[in-house]
């Protein structure tokens, strides 16, 4: 069956894996609406709003800390991008979609109802849980009696999971990632220079000049408003700047590492040792942060290649690879008499 996607609905990116081209499209998870109930724009185009748009249209994102906050934006947005985007077929086709294991069944059920409660006819939607679709995303077989260490830096939220067995031996969901870290640069640079920028000039800085650690080199030339004239001036931002700015958050997360690390059962302690841990989300693309993460644990560090599209690409396998169908469930739905 070629009408299957594998649906990972990210605080920032939404990334859909289509089965009839094994690709994964990508696009900002960001709506605009006009009129307070009118789309106005959504994705890339959204985005590029973002932080310039005047009153009348508000521009938001649906995902708040990996769970959906505002449900009717995130369902015509997504059917939207499924429909106009990849010329989808949904009617008879099988949706799986990438749920936060350390959520609660409420917020579970929230995904769930996002195909359940449209005119799309499907065959089946399932869930998977995030972290199991990450490891198959990055080629581990997690059936396999192994310790596994996955950590998703993603933009509001940074999932730290054990797997063994094809289930979840620990896991926690920590409210920190890269939405943070740009949050930390704006105060730094307030507080350090008195310059305010917005969180968009933030992130092009930590990608573009930011690191896990001193030394990188580099600057960007950036224009922010002086907090004493009230005027916008240009500024040369220093790469060791960023990491000034990002340094208590990033020590935040490695401490949470070792937090996990130290209730790891001595077996799968073992393999993780062996094996290294294994770094994705988009916010893994950051300078250096494998050797941050292998200071902090002594434990070798494996970054993912497309850390974004793990997770979609995990969720292809759970489509259509026999061995790995498990890992998709649907929601039973309870009927008290």
């Amino acid at each position: 069956m070629s009408n299957q996607y594998g649906i990972d609905l990210g605080t920032f990116q939404l990334k859909i894996f289509d089965k009839s081209s094994n690709g994964v499209q990508t696009c900002k998870n960001a709506i605009a609406v006009i009129h307070k109930d009118q789309m106005y724009s959504y994705g890339d185009d959204a985005y590029s709003m973002y932080e310039k748009a005047p009153e009348s249209i508000q521009v938001s994102f649906p995902i708040v800390n990996g769970v959906i906050a505002d449900f009717d934006n995130m369902q015509t947005m997504l059917l939207q991008v499924l429909n106009h985007d990849l010329a989808a077929h949904l009617k008879g086709a099988d949706v799986v979609l990438a749920v936060p294991n350390d959520i609660t069944e409420v917020e579970k059920k929230a995904f769930n109802d996002m195909f359940q409660k449209s005119k799309a006819k499907l065959h089946s939607v399932m869930l998977c849980e995030k972290p199991l679709a990450d490891a198959l995303g990055m080629g581990i077989d997690v059936s396999l009696p192994t310790g596994v260490m996955v950590v998703d830096l993603g933009a509001d939220t940074t999932e730290i999971s054990v797997i063994s067995l094809g289930g979840l031996v620990l896991s926690e969901l920590l409210p920190t990632g890269g939405n943070r870290l740009d949050d930390a640069i704006v105060g730094y640079m307030k507080k350090k220079f008195n310059l305010v920028i917005g969180r968009k000039t933030s992130r092009e800085l930590k990608e573009s000049i930011g690191a896990a650690s001193v030394g990188r080199g580099g600057s960007l030339e950036i224009v922010g408003r002086d907090v004493v004239s009230g005027l916008p001036i240009p500024m040369t931002v220093e790469s060791d700047v960023i990491y000034e700015g990002m340094k208590e958050e990033l020590a935040s997360i490695g401490a949470s590492i070792k937090r996990i690390l130290e209730k790891v059962p001595p077996e799968l302690a073992k393999d993780i040792v062996y094996s290294g841990i294994y770094l994705t989300g988009g916010t893994s693309k950051l300078y250096g942060i494998a050797e941050y993460f292998e200071g902090i644990s002594n434990i070798k560090v494996n970054v993912a290649e497309d850390g974004e599209t793990t997770v979609a690409r995990g969720l292809g396998k759970v489509l259509h690879d026999p061995k790995f169908q498990q890992y998709g469930y649907t929601m039973k739905s309870r009927i008290f008499s």
